[in-house]
């Protein structure tokens, strides 16, 4: 996020000039300022494809998602032909403002932009979640190929390997053996039981209370196997950067799906409990509450 904040401000610096070079001299306006500036001029360039793109990624930089959502909608009806990066970027914003959560809408806008741009990386990522969540996990594995062979940073090469040959039903490949870091009991509430369907899916997840996306850890069961006991260490670790043995606490939550998604929606029932390693490595999990 530090990069893309630099970056938009170098962007918007670039394209505005310097919009504050009245207010103070040598005062470099910050990103805030940019943005208004941009904003306003857009107002008399209405059809200035790039500054609409540029107004979006800036928008998304500050976490105004509706904003974004308009500039990039206004951008996409200038633009002609369509590119399917555009469409994506996009598709990211709204992904970012439904809660790391694909909806509809978002994977549409993801399906035509590889449609137009087999290779778009973000449309190949999500792409590849939206196959999976529809139950298509050879077209899952066939677009996180794809992504590997874009060379996508180091950290997340060895999650996209392993999520493909279990796609495949391939051996895993081979990671470095790590001793699990928490083993946790997850349970049903009788409220729980009586509410679900039991073809339901649970996660088991594992995340940083400072820093909730992206979990640590994740491992997925199905409600018909529970109760049961659920082991998480490092081979669960979504990045190899970070790892869920270098944690002295985190936060451990269960969650049953109705969607099929990870990411939690009305209706999915919840448990969660802190967990230290340290202190104690086995804890049990209760799922009892539902989200409203």
């Amino acid at each position: 996020m530090l990069v893309f904040v630099l970056g938009s401000s170098v962007g918007l610096y670039a394209y505005l000039g310097d919009p504050g070079a009245s207010s103070g001299a040598g005062r470099l306006p910050d990103i805030e300022e940019m943005v208004t500036s941009l904003a306003e001029r857009l107002r008399t360039r209405p059809d200035d494809l790039n500054g609409w793109k540029m107004l979006g990624r800036s928008y998304m930089t500050l976490g105004n998602y509706a904003g974004a959502a308009a500039a990039y909608e206004r951008a996409i009806e200038i633009e002609s032909p369509q590119s399917g990066n555009t469409l994506a970027e996009l598709g990211e914003v709204l992904v970012a403002r439904d809660g790391q959560r694909l909806t509809p809408e978002s994977t549409s806008l993801f399906e035509n932009a590889l449609a137009l741009e087999p290779r778009n990386s973000a449309a190949l990522f999500w792409g590849g979640i939206g196959a999976f969540s529809r139950g298509d996990q050879k077209l899952a594995a066939d677009r996180w190929e794809l992504l590997l062979a874009t060379n996508p940073p180091p950290q997340i090469q060895g999650m996209l390997r392993q999520r493909v040959a279990e796609w495949r039903g391939e051996a895993v490949p081979a990671t470095e053996p790590s001793a699990t870091v928490v083993r946790a009991r997850v349970e049903l509430s009788e409220s729980a039981i009586a509410a679900l369907p039991m073809d339901a899916t649970v996660f088991v997840i594992a995340r940083d209370p400072a820093q909730p996306l992206p979990p640590i850890a994740v491992a997925r069961r199905r409600l018909s196997e529970l109760p049961l006991i659920v082991e998480l260490g490092d081979r669960e670790s979504m990045m190899a950067n970070r790892s869920l043995s270098t944690f002295s606490e985190f936060e451990l939550i269960a969650r049953v799906s109705i969607s099929g998604q990870p990411t939690a929606q009305a209706g999915d029932w919840f448990g969660s409990v802190l967990v230290r390693p340290a202190d104690f490595d086995s804890v049990v999990v209760a799922i009892d509450r539902q989200v409203p």
